[in-house]
Formats: C-alpha cells, sequence, structure tokens
C-alpha cells in the first residue's frame, strides 16, 4: 500500500524512541498479528464494553501494521522474511476483523443472514490478499502499491469495521461490506492480474 499516510506519518514519530532498541520490526509485527486476532474476537462478542475495547485493540493494531515498516526504514532493518510476515499478518488481521462484523450483527436487522454476509465480505478480502501476496511473490517486494489520496490509502478504509460496530452503526456498514467488497475484490484482481501482464511476469 501507500507509505505516506496519517497513520504511517504517526507511527513514524512514534518509532524513534525504539530505534536504538533491541526491539525488531517483526516484534512489531507479531504484536500486530496478537492485537489484531484478539480485538477481532472482542468484537465478535457484541455487548459494548467488549465492542469498544475490540475497536480500541484494532485501531491500535492498525498502527502497529504501519509502525513496523517504519522501523524498518528508519533502522534499515529489512528482511524478506519480515515483508512477507507483514503481508500475512495484514491478511489474517483484516480478514478476521471483517468476519467480526457479521458475528457482531447476528442479533441485529439481518439476524442470521449477517454471519453469512460477514463471511462474503471476508472472503473477498482474502481473495484481495490472495492476490497481493501472489503479485508480490512473481513481482517482487514492493510491486504492489497503491497511491494515498488525502493522507488515507484503501487499506484505512477497515478503520470502518471497528468504528461502526462501536458506535453502533454496524449493520450498516454489514450491508456496504456485503457489497463493496467482493466489487473491490473484482476490481483489484484484475489489476493486479494487468499488472502482471504488462511486467511479464
Amino acid at each position: 500500500m501507500s507509505h505516506d499516510t496519517w497513520i504511517h506519518r504517526i507511527a513514524r514519530r512514534a518509532v524513534r524512541p525504539l530505534a536504538a532498541t533491541a526491539v525488531t520490526p517483526n516484534h512489531l509485527t507479531a504484536a500486530r498479528l496478537v492485537s489484531g486476532v484478539v480485538a477481532a474476537a472482542l468484537l465478535c462478542v457484541g455487548d459494548a464494553p467488549w465492542t469498544w475495547a475490540g475497536a480500541a485493540l484494532f485501531l491500535f493494531s492498525m498502527l502497529l501494521d504501519r509502525a513496523d515498516g517504519e522501523l524498518a526504514r528508519l533502522t534499515g532493518r529489512h528482511s524478506a522474511f519480515g515483508h512477507r510476515f507483514d503481508l500475512w499478518t495484514d491478511a489474517v488481521c483484516d480478514t478476521a476483523v471483517v468476519l467480526s462484523l457479521g458475528i457482531a450483527q447476528r442479533a441485529g436487522h439481518f439476524g442470521h443472514w449477517a454471519p453469512l454476509m460477514g463471511l462474503l465480505a471476508a472472503a473477498s478480502v482474502a481473495l484481495i490478499f490472495v492476490h497481493v501476496l501472489a503479485t508480490d511473490r512473481r513481482l517482487g517486494p514492493g510491486s504492489v502499491m497503491f497511491q494515498a489520496t488525502a493522507g488515507f490509502d484503501p487499506d484505512d478504509a477497515i478503520a470502518i469495521v471497528p468504528l461502526a460496530l462501536a458506535l453502533g452503526a454496524g449493520d450498516w456498514v454489514l450491508a456496504a461490506a456485503a457489497v463493496a467488497a467482493p466489487v473491490a475484490a473484482a476490481v483489484v484482481v484484475w489489476h493486479l492480474r494487468r499488472l502482471v501482464a504488462e511486467r511479464g511476469g
């Protein structure tokens, strides 16, 4: 994705004190994985205190997601493993939080359809990451980049999920995700396949 969003700028400042320590980018990625999965589990509960805790924890995990790359760039601690670890962690956390949206709304307007809608949206997110990972493997690290607009990149949209659940707008966002995620997956897959074809991958 991009490296110059608002979250990246915050993370850039936050990791500077870590540059001279034993903390590595992979440590931050591991913390992102744990916090993201735990946050998704908390959001599944559907009760207000757990939802607020899950939302806050997932937003923190998003900051960690940007922080690992910023620390790698600041310290020169780049590795092929770290890059892949970061991508796989993003895939797991983003897919899990979208799935949690459907599970959390099972008592909402859509009833027993809510988990299925969440599963459809989560599968679409997973499909995007499968193609991102495949393209990255074929064309090399950094080959998949999306331009930031007004300080936000497409990946930042995942923050809408925990915020919507915390603010009681889960049904609206679930309905939007069930429609928009498959469309986004189709567009991204088409774009990435064209990118591979153009570069002779």
